[in-house]
C-alpha cells in the first residue's frame, strides 16, 4: 500500500484559523490557544499522549466559553490524534463532532481543514480509499473558494497520495503537476518531503530506480532534519517496498530494521493504552459539559417566563374589561333595535315617527363607528405589543398565554369588524366593485389560508373548478371571497376527520354574464331540521353536542346578506352526521379586450426596497411604540411626535419621506394639521392611521389634502406596500 502523510497541514491551520475567528473571552481563548498549540507540539514529537491531554483541556475551555470554532478545531485535533494510533472509527467519530460544530461557524478554511483529514483518515487506513478520494475533493473545492494557495498544494498532495494508493498513477502525477515547482521552490520543508516521496514512488511504478532513490533520500534528509518522527516510519515503508521491488534483501533488511525500531518508539503499547484511557475521560467530560449547558439554559428560560407572566396577566384584564364593553354594546343594539321596532309599530304621528326612527338609526351607526374606533385603537396597541414581545423573546413563541392573548386580540378585532360589517350592510353602504381577478387564484389563497383549521381537524380540503370557466373575470372579487371564506372556515369548524370541498360549476352565459354555481360541502356533524332555517339569523348559534364551537354568531348572517348584493340567494341542504351542502349562484361579467386593457394597465413595480424616513404624528404612546417597532422591522426610520404643532415645526426642520397620521389628537387634529401642512407648500405624502371606517372618514381626509387612509389594527406587510407606493408616486409627480 502507497501512503504519505500530512497531518503538519492539520498544525498550520490552528494558528490561522484562531487568529480569524477569535471573538469574545479573549483571556480563554487565549489559553485555548495555547493548549492547542502545546498539543501541536507533543504531537509533532509523536508523544501522543500529551498531545490527546492537550486537546481533551482545550475541549473542556471552548465548551464553558460555548465557542464553536475552538471546539471544532479541538475535536479535529483528537481525531487526528486517534488516527495516528490506529484508532480510526474514534477518530471518525471526533472528525464528524468537529464537521457538525464547523458549519454553525461557516468558515471555508475550518471546512478544508477538517474534509482533509476525514479524507486521510478513509484512506490511509484502507476503510474505504474511493470515500477519502471524495472527502479530499471536498477539501480542495474550499481551499479553492477560500483562493487558499498553499491549502491547494496540500489537498493536492493528498488527493495524488490516494490515488497512488489504487495505483492510479497517471491521474495522481495529473493533479500534482501544475504544484510541483511551487512547492519546491517555496512550499515548507514538509510538503516538500511529502512531494519528493511521491515523486520516488512514482519513479519505482514506471521502473526509474535511480530517479526513485534520489526522490526517496531527499524526502528522509527533510525527515531527519526536521524530526518528522511519523512520517519517518512512512518514508522506510516505502523504501522497503522500493527495495522488495527490486530484489535488493541487504537493504530491504536495513531498512526494515530501522522501520520496527522506530514504529516501537512511536507507537508503543504504554502510549496506546493512555489514550485508550483519555478516550473514555473525554466522553465523561463532553457529557458532563453539555448537561450543564441543558441546566442553565432551562433555569434562564424559567426566570424569562416568570418576568413575563405578569405581563400576560395584565393584558387578559385588559381584554376581558373589553369584552365587557363589547357585551354592553351588543345589549345597547338590541334594545335600540326593539325601540325601533316599537316605534315602527306605533300608529301615531307617521312623519314624526320617521323622524324618530331615522334619527336612531343615525344614533346607532354613530354609536358603532364610535365604540368599534375605541375598541380598534386599544386592540392595535395589544395585537402590536403581542408581536413586539414574541419578537425580542424568541424563547416565549411556543408560551400558550402569549398565544392566547394574541388568539383573544384576533377573535375580538374580528367581533369587531363583523359588527361594522353587520350595519354597513343594513345601512346599504356597501357598494360591489367591478375588478378584474382570476377565480382559481382566488379561491386557492382562500384553501392556502384555511388549511391549518384542516390540519388540526384532520380533514381532507379539496377544491374543484369547472375548466369552461374564463381565467379572468370581472366582479367584487373582495366580497366574493369573503363569502367563500366565511362557509370554508365554518364548514372545517364542524367536521373533523373528514372532507370539505370548494365546487364551482359553469351554469349559464347571458350575453357576456358566466353565471357560477358555487357549493361548499362537507361530511361534518349537520343542522338539525328545526335549525336550518334560523342559521342565517344574526347572533344564532346553533347547540351543538358535547363540543364547545366558539363564533359570533355573524358569520352566516353576513355571508347572507352579501349574496343578497350580488342579487342572488343561498340554499341549504344539511342532515345530521352525514353533513351540510351551501349552494348559491352569482354572475361575472366575462369581456376578453376589457380583461387585456385592465392587465395592461397594472403597474409593475421591479424596483427594490429603500430606506425611508417616516415622520408619525400620535398621541398614543403604546401605539408610538408599536408603529415604531413595524417601521423599524421594515428597516425604515421614523421620528415621532405628539401632536400636529410639533409635526409641523418637525416638517419646517427636516425632509421625510413619508408622513403618517393619526386622527383624533389633541390641540389639533389630523385633518386641520394637513391642511396646514398643504398651506405651507409641504407636498410630502401622508397617510392617515385612524381606527374609524375607511367609508366615513375618506371624503374628509381627501379633502384635507391627505393622499391615502390606513385603519387599524393593520398588516405590517400593507403598511409597506402604502408607504412604497405613495413615496414612488411623489417621487414620480415631481420628477415630471
Amino acid at each position: 500500500m502507497i501512503r504519505t502523510k500530512l497531518y503538519s497541514l492539520l498544525f498550520c491551520l490552528f494558528i490561522c484559523l484562531s487568529n480569524v475567528l477569535a471573538q469574545e473571552h479573549k483571556v480563554e481563548e487565549v489559553a485555548i490557544e495555547k493548549l492547542l498549540n502545546q498539543s501541536i507540539s507533543e504531537f509533532n514529537d509523536a508523544k501522543y499522549d500529551k498531545a490527546l491531554e492537550y486537546s481533551k483541556q482545550a475541549l473542556v475551555k471552548a465548551y464553558k466559553i460555548n465557542d464553536n470554532s475552538y471546539i471544532a478545531q479541538s475535536y479535529n485535533t483528537l481525531g487526528c490524534i486517534y488516527n495516528e494510533c490506529s484508532e480510526s472509527y474514534k477518530a471518525i467519530e471526533f472528525y464528524n463532532k468537529a464537521l457538525s460544530y464547523s458549519k454553525k461557524v461557516n468558515n471555508d478554511k475550518l471546512y478544508n481543514w477538517i474534509y482533509a483529514n476525514l479524507g486521510s483518515v478513509y484512506y490511509f487506513n484502507q476503510i474505504n480509499v474511493n470515500k477519502g478520494i471524495s472527502y479530499y475533493k471536498k477539501a480542495l473545492f474550499y481551499a479553492q473558494k477560500s483562493n487558499d494557495s498553499i491549502q491547494l498544494q496540500y489537498n493536492k498532495v493528498d488527493l495524488a497520495s490516494a490515488y497512488f494508493s489504487i495505483n492510479k498513477f497517471d491521474e495522481g502525477n495529473k493533479v500534482i503537476y501544475d504544484v510541483k515547482n511551487s512547492i519546491f521552490h517555496k512550499g515548507a520543508e514538509d510538503i516538500k518531503m511529502s512531494l519528493n516521496l511521491l515523486l520516488g514512488i512514482y519513479a519505482t511504478n514506471i521502473e526509474q530506480k535511480a530517479l526513485a532513490e534520489d526522490y526517496y533520500f531527499k524526502a528522509l534528509t527533510i525527515a531527519k532534519v526536521n524530526k518528522f518522527d511519523t512520517f519517518l516510519v512512512n518514508i522506510y515503508e516505502n523504501l522497503v517496498r522500493h527495495y522488495t521491488h527490486y530484489k535488493e534483501p541487504v537493504k530491504v533488511a536495513e531498512y526494515q530494521q530501522k522501520l520496527d525500531l522506530l514504529s516501537n518508539a512511536v507507537y508503543s503499547k504504554e502510549k496506546l493504552d493512555k489514550i485508550k484511557k483519555a478516550s473514555a475521560q473525554i466522553e465523561l467530560e463532553e457529557y458532563k459539559i453539555q448537561l450543564d449547558k441543558v441546566e442553565k439554559a432551562n433555569q434562564k428560560h424559567q426566570e424569562r417566563l416568570k418576568e413575563s407572566k405578569l405581563i400576560v396577566i395584565l393584558f387578559i384584564i385588559i381584554l376581558i374589561v373589553l369584552l365587557l364593553f363589547l357585551l354592553t354594546l351588543y345589549k345597547n343594539i338590541k334594545i335600540r333595535e326593539q325601540a325601533n321596532f316599537e316605534l315602527t309599530k306605533a300608529n301615531e304621528a307617521l312623519i314624526e315617527a320617521k323622524e324618530k326612527a331615522e334619527e336612531a338609526s343615525q344614533l346607532k351607526s354613530q354609536f358603532v363607528s364610535t365604540i368599534t374606533h375605541e375598541l380598534r385603537t386599544p386592540l392595535y396597541g395589544v395585537i402590536g405589543i403581542t408581536n413586539i414581545i414574541i419578537d425580542e423573546h424568541k424563547e416565549l413563541g411556543n408560551s400558550p398565554h402569549l398565544k392566547s392573548l394574541k388568539f383573544s386580540a384576533k377573535y375580538l378585532l374580528s367581533l369587531v369588524n363583523d359588527i361594522l360589517q353587520i350595519n354597513k350592510i343594513e345601512e346599504k353602504r356597501i357598494i360591489l366593485e367591478n375588478l378584474i381577478f382570476n377565480l382559481t387564484d382566488e379561491i386557492n389563497t382562500i384553501k392556502n389560508s384555511v388549511e391549518y383549521i384542516a390540519d388540526k381537524n384532520n380533514d381532507v380540503l379539496t377544491v374543484e373548478i369547472d375548466t369552461a370557466i374564463p381565467e379572468f373575470l370581472i366582479g367584487d372579487k373582495l366580497r366574493l371571497s369573503q363569502i367563500v371564506m366565511n362557509l370554508v372556515s365554518n364548514a372545517l369548524k364542524f367536521t373533523k376527520n373528514g372532507e370539505v370541498a370548494i365546487i364551482a360549476d359553469l351554469k349559464n352565459v347571458v350575453d357576456k354574464v358566466y353565471f357560477i354555481e358555487f357549493k361548499i360541502k362537507d361530511t361534518g356533524i349537520g343542522i338539525a331540521k328545526e335549525d336550518q332555517s334560523k342559521i342565517f339569523d344574526k347572533f344564532v348559534q346553533i347547540e351543538r353536542k358535547e363540543e364547545d364551537y366558539q363564533g359570533t354568531g355573524l358569520g352566516l348572517s353576513i355571508v347572507s346578506r352579501l349574496i343578497e348584493l350580488f342579487d342572488s340567494e343561498i340554499h341549504l341542504e344539511s342532515e345530521e352526521n352525514v353533513g351540510t351542502t351551501f349552494t348559491f349562484t352569482i354572475g361575472f361579467e366575462y369581456d376578453e379586450d376589457k380583461s387585456k386593457e385592465i392587465i395592461n394597465n397594472i403597474v409593475v413595480d421591479l424596483s427594490s426596497s429603500q430606506l425611508y424616513h417616516i415622520l408619525v404624528v400620535e398621541d398614543n404612546k403604546i401605539n408610538q411604540m408599536v408603529t415604531k417597532k413595524i417601521i423599524q422591522n421594515s428597516n425604515m426610520s421614523c421620528t415621532i411626535v405628539d401632536d400636529g404643532y410639533a409635526a409641523l415645526v418637525a416638517l419646517e426642520r427636516e425632509l421625510f419621506d413619508l408622513v403618517l397620521m393619526d386622527i383624533n389628537m389633541p390641540l389639533i387634529n389630523g385633518f386641520d394639521t394637513t391642511k396646514k401642512i398643504r398651506e405651507k407648500g409641504i407636498k410630502v405624502p401622508i397617510v392617515a392611521l385612524t381606527a374609524f371606517d375607511k367609508q366615513e372618514v375618506i371624503e374628509q381626509a381627501l379633502a384635507a389634502g391627505m393622499n391615502d387612509i390606513m385603519v387599524k389594527p393593520f398588516e405590517p406587510a400593507k403598511l409597506y406596500q402604502v408607504i412604497s407606493n405613495q413615496v414612488k408616486n411623489n417621487d414620480n409627480e415631481n420628477a415630471g
